[in-house]
This record gives structure tokens, sequence and C-alpha cells, in this order.
């Protein structure tokens, strides 16, 4: 992947789709004051080179039911089981985010469920882990 320097156009133009993922490219074009081809330009650099690795739609979690926000803190038996749990969160679509942390736990899971039921049912799956050693559950409020 050939290396592209961004400056602060391209900073602009990514701070803008972050904020608003479906503006037009000549909307982006008029607020950079460039023309479209030149923003279509920049944009597939941006893509091309990682600096953009997709568009989002950003759901309300309680329109769609999933009402319960909840960090789970667990500490791996050892260290290699760092990769394991990781592989097991993956394959949760109620694990929003897994993290290796430093400090007390090895790893950090961002959850959201339904409700407290659905919660402690997940919370028996990521116990019975291979490599699991115990887990930390606080719930957003």
């Amino acid at each position: 992947m050939a290396s592209h320097k961004i400056d602060n156009t391209d900073v602009k133009i990514m701070e803008t789709l972050q904020m608003r993922a479906r503006t037009k490219r000549g909307q982006l074009a008029e607020e950079a004051g460039l023309s479209i081809p030149t923003i279509s330009e920049r944009l597939h650099k941006l893509e091309s080179n990682g600096y953009i690795t997709g568009y989002n739609a950003i759901l309300n979690p309680q329109r769609v039911g999933l009402s319960l926000t909840a960090f789970i803190s667990l500490t791996a038996e050892s260290s290699s089981y760092y990769t394991d749990i990781i592989e097991q969160a993956n394959k949760y679509d109620e694990i929003l985010e897994c993290h290796a942390i430093t400090g007390k736990g090895s790893h950090l899971l961002k959850v959201r469920v339904t409700d407290t039921i659905a919660l402690e049912r997940l919370l028996s799956e990521i116990q019975s882990w291979p490599g699991v050693k115990d887990t930390r559950t606080d719930v957003v409020l």
C-alpha cells in the first residue's frame, strides 16, 4: 500500500464524514472549496490507504430493543488465553467491543443486550469460556 500523507483538507473531510457519513460529495466539495472530482479522488485515496475503513449507520439501541449496556471485565487464567478470548468474543453479536487491557483484569468487553435476563445468560456463557478465571460486570445507567 502506497503511503499517503494527509493534510488539513483531508482531516476536515474525515471529520465531516465521521459526524455525518451520508454527506454528499457535492456538499463535501462545497465545504472544502474543491471540485467534486477532486473530492472523489481524495476519498478514494483516504479509503485505499486505510484512513477511512467504512461508513456506518448508528442505531438507537433502545429503538431496536437493546436497552441494557454493560462493561464486563474478565480475567484470563494466563496470557496464553488472550487470543482465544478475543476469538470467542467475536462470535457474539451482543459483544460490541473486546479489548485486551492492563490493570485489573485482562479483557474489557462492551456488551448490549435486551435486559438483565439476557445479560445473565451472556455472562454465564462468557464464564464458561476456556481460560476465563473470573468476571466483573458494570451496568451503564
